[in-house]
């Protein structure tokens, strides 16, 4: 609309707008729910700290929440392990269990969202999302995560959506091999809860270190680096590091070295790290394989630069000593702070780079104001 627009104009757009929303929410679940039944809905697992994530869904539904003055609260177990999951789509996850906290949540009430290790379950790291809302009756906790499913004791006047958003979260934790369940009682509140998997790196690596019940002799950590050359990148940028893995993945020898799942991170180089059975001396023939079939990628020059470094990994003081599973955990536990160190010394150099970037603005700016004082007294 051109112009300025009264305060009723402005109401009703906002309505369209929210019900813009709403429709593409609705396809956008259609969606999701027919790839979920037809088995291609697909996870890219990551290495990832799933602290951040909740922080992510917690901001993003901040708002929402002091609408109805509801307070948001989290609570994090320091013992808190990486897990091994695709960070797309366990925030879809949480969102989906928030918000409908949110939605079934009175005025001043809480929403509390955990995650925590359980000692009987090891392997495991527990989320939930608690509320104090109006509970589910055991009539509806048996359907709850079917598809299309809605209480229709639940349902409140603020209450869209076509009843997907829990069987999808149910299908995305299932792919992950993990749990989701619901514990309530009405007039009580709920609690949502689901599992994913802790980033076992030893587990990983156990079948390609080893050979005849013992420990290969040698191993380095290949490290290959795709930096965009623009900031947003150009083009699909998914789909071209995507690609580049698949190649990296092609160039290896599988019984014998890991593409290790790609690190989970916030900017957009991507960073893929590979766990080779050879020596310093001998990596090379690899390292030229991956340059060469990267190289060969089209487009790819023009949209990123390529880095590959290799290191030795440092075998335990007694590679022989302990048992099999010690020593290969013990390479796990080296390849992991080579990884955090390389990744730490990636963030202090972005830091320092955005320092000197500010710095450089700082000084530009105030010679620009000097300039303009400068003219601004020439014209007095």
């Amino acid at each position: 609309m051109a112009g300025p627009i009264s305060p009723d104009q402005s109401d009703h757009l906002k309505t369209v707008l929210r019900s813009v929303n709403q429709l593409h929410a609705m396809i956008r679940d259609l969606l999701e729910a027919t790839r979920a039944e037809s088995g291609k809905m697909q996870i890219e697992p990551r290495c990832i700290a799933l602290g951040e994530l909740v922080q992510q869904a917690i901001a993003m539904l901040r708002p929402t929440a002091n609408e109805k003055k509801i307070g948001l609260e989290i609570g994090l177990d320091q013992r808190l392990l990486l897990v091994h999951a695709d960070p797309d789509r366990v925030l879809e996850v949480l969102i989906n269990l928030v918000d409908n906290a949110i939605k079934f949540t009175p005025h001043e009430g809480a929403v509390i969202v955990r995650a925590c290790m359980v000692e009987a379950d090891p392997n495991c790291v527990y989320i939930s999302v608690s509320d104090t809302g109006c509970g589910i009756n055991p009539e509806a906790k048996a359907l709850i995560f079917e598809r299309l499913y809605q209480d229709p004791n639940s349902v409140d006047n603020h209450r869209s959506g076509l009843g997907l958003g829990l069987f999808i979260s149910r299908e995305i934790v299932r792919l992950h091999e993990g749990r989701i369940w619901v514990t309530s009682e009405p007039g009580q509140g709920s609690t949502f809860t689901f599992t994913l998997p802790v980033y076992s790196l030893g587990k990983l690596l156990a079948p390609v270190v080893t050979h005849q019940e013992r420990l290969r002799p040698a191993f380095v950590l290949v490290r290959v680096e795709l930096t965009p050359l623009s900031n947003p990148p150009r083009g699909n940028w998914k789909d071209t590091w995507r690609q580049c893995l698949e190649t990296v993945r092609r160039c290896i020898y599988l019984d014998k070295d890991l593409v290790l799942p790609p690190m989970g991170t916030s900017g957009a180089t991507e960073t893929f790290f590979i766990v080779a059975s050879t020596d310093l001396q001998n990596s090379g023939i690899m390292t030229a394989r991956i340059r060469e079939q990267l190289e060969r990628a089209p487009d790819l020059k023009t949209k990123c630069t390529l880095t590959i470094t290799t290191l030795p990994i440092e075998l335990p003081p007694d590679p022989e000593g302990g048992t099999l599973e010690q020593q290969v955990q013990a390479v796990a536990d080296c390849v992991t702070q080579m990884i955090l160190t390389s990744r730490e010394r990636k963030q202090l150099c972005a830091g320092k780079e955005r320092a000197s970037f500010q710095l450089i603005n700082h000084k530009s700016s105030q010679t620009i104001v000097r300039r303009i004082q400068c003219q601004d007294r020439r014209f007095w």
